[in-house]
């Protein structure tokens, strides 16, 4: 499996990709905000997509809006890793598109079956 890590903290994207190690999976692509992670699905194969929501330059919402609106990634899976937890939150982000969605702190555990449930969907 290969992941797409869009969050504009670097200590959340190392967080994720150890927590995606210790999980078996050994692919990773990082992008520091929805832009740079737009542009680098126009030239990267990947199997999911995990995003942040807050981010500069382009959330994490308005960028599962242009995944889904790009017909060669509309159906890549897509996990949200965020600290917004309130319902709206959660709701807005389904409306949006995600597959599935965590709130931080999360444990690999967490991860996993997120994953195993979007992959499913």
């Amino acid at each position: 499996m290969r992941f797409l890590i869009v969050d504009d903290s670097s200590t959340m994207r190392r967080i994720i990709i150890n927590t995606l190690n210790k999980l078996g999976y050994k692919e990773f692509h990082e992008a520091g905000n929805g832009r740079e992670g737009v542009d680098k699905l126009a030239t990267t194969a990947v199997d999911m997509v995990i995003t942040d929501w807050n981010m500069p330059e382009m959330s994490g919402i308005d960028f599962i809006k242009a995944v889904r609106a790009n017909e060669a990634t509309k159906a890549l899976p897509v996990l949200m890793v965020t600290t917004n937890a309130a319902e709206d939150d959660i709701k807005e982000a389904l409306r949006a598109g995600v597959n599935n969605y965590v709130v931080k702190p999360f444990t690999p555990d967490t991860i996993k079956d997120k994953i195993q449930a979007a992959l499913k969907a």
